[in-house]
């Protein structure tokens, strides 16, 4: 770690939430907290499930670890 709160040493982690915000939660306007929760469990389901990345050729990434972890 270079420092207390450096991007650089989560940058995994931002690049998450970065697309957590510009794909869910800035587009929908939630009731209440339960609202948005079960919103954000059904979008990470679709975010390692479904949508297909292209850092990991078009898998997504439940696809990706799977068959890391298959072919050791």
């Amino acid at each position: 770690m270079d420092g207390k709160g450096a991007w650089r040493d989560n940058v995994f982690v931002e690049r998450l939430w970065r697309t957590i915000k510009y794909e869910e939660v800035h587009l929908h306007a939630y009731d209440n907290i339960s609202a948005a929760r079960k919103s954000l469990g059904r979008h990470l389901t679709f975010y390692y499930s479904r949508r297909p990345h292209s850092s990991l050729d078009a898998q997504t990434p439940d696809q990706a670890y799977l068959i890391r972890r298959y072919q050791s």
